[in-house]
């Protein structure tokens, strides 16, 4: 199957699979139901371009693995989340600026699914490459994929666990990766893309393999991610939020800085 041709399968899914997650968030009014669904409709996009993808064997399988494991694992841990808590604050924030019109938040999951498909661009282009002359990347992308996938769990263990104890209630979380980035399972994700990059190397739809990590990334810098993620925090932690974005890097983690003394 063309890479195009899975993109667009795989759109028409995610537009049904969301439809039913719309549902579902609007009767138990949660809709932090629609990052569970985003995570887990990727896994099976992984899976669908792995079998459906035009290359050979081995980029196919890797790109089956690669992104099965890593959406199944995000889904499982937004799952049980969403389970626990109550609705995301960011979520809360959006629904007081545009309402409760389902017909809106209908738009809001359906934007997702267009996302998912966005997503699937690079999963197809790796699963459209050859194998032969792809050894030594395909080496450096399970490389790769194991620092990030390791790390991201890494970093929402370390947060699911800060967060458990009542003593860190209404606190920043500056444990492990935590000192080094304000936003390290962001930033392991983003990594993650790099993944489909190097097994596409040897295809002829490398190009679009870089969508991945561009496109990502800018959804984390400017769209999605850290924007809505630090707006809430600023309205729940205020100015300990504030000397936490004057002392740790944004995204890519690096050691963190001084403590701003008070002017005498």
């Amino acid at each position: 199957m063309s890479l195009w041709a899975i993109v667009l399968w795989t759109w028409l899914g995610a537009a049904i699979a969301m439809a039913a997650t719309w549902a579902v968030s609007m009767r138990v009014r949660n809709v932090g139901y629609v990052d569970v669904a985003w995570a887990g409709l990727m896994a099976a996009a992984a899976f669908f371009a792995g079998a459906a993808g035009e290359g050979d064997d081995l980029p196919r399988a890797l790109v089956a693995l690669f992104g099965g494991i890593w959406g199944a694992r995000l889904c499982l841990h937004l799952l049980r989340r969403v389970l626990r808590e109550p609705e995301d604050g960011r979520y809360r924030a959006m629904r007081a600026a545009i309402g409760d019109a389902p017909s809106r938040w209908f738009l809001f999951f359906q934007a997702q699914a267009v996302v998912v498909a966005l997503f699937a661009i690079p999963f197809a282009a790796a699963a459209g490459a050859d194998a032969e002359g792809l050894e030594p990347t395909i080496l450096a992308a399970i490389l790769v994929w194991l620092v990030a996938v390791g790390g991201e769990m890494v970093a929402d263990r370390q947060l699911a666990a800060f967060r458990e104890d009542p003593a860190n209630r209404g606190r920043t979380c500056r444990v492990g990766l935590w000192a080094w980035s304000r936003h390290p399972n962001y930033f392991f994700e983003w990594l993650h893309w790099f993944s489909y990059v190097l097994l596409a190397w040897c295809g002829p739809h490398f190009l679009w393999s870089i969508a991945g990590p561009v496109v990502m990334f800018a959804f984390l810098w400017r769209v999605t991610g850290i924007p809505w993620t630090e707006a809430q925090a600023l309205r729940t932690r205020g100015d300990e939020y504030r000397r936490y974005q004057a002392e740790v890097s944004a995204f890519f983690p690096w050691p963190p800085r001084a403590p701003r003394l008070p002017r005498p």
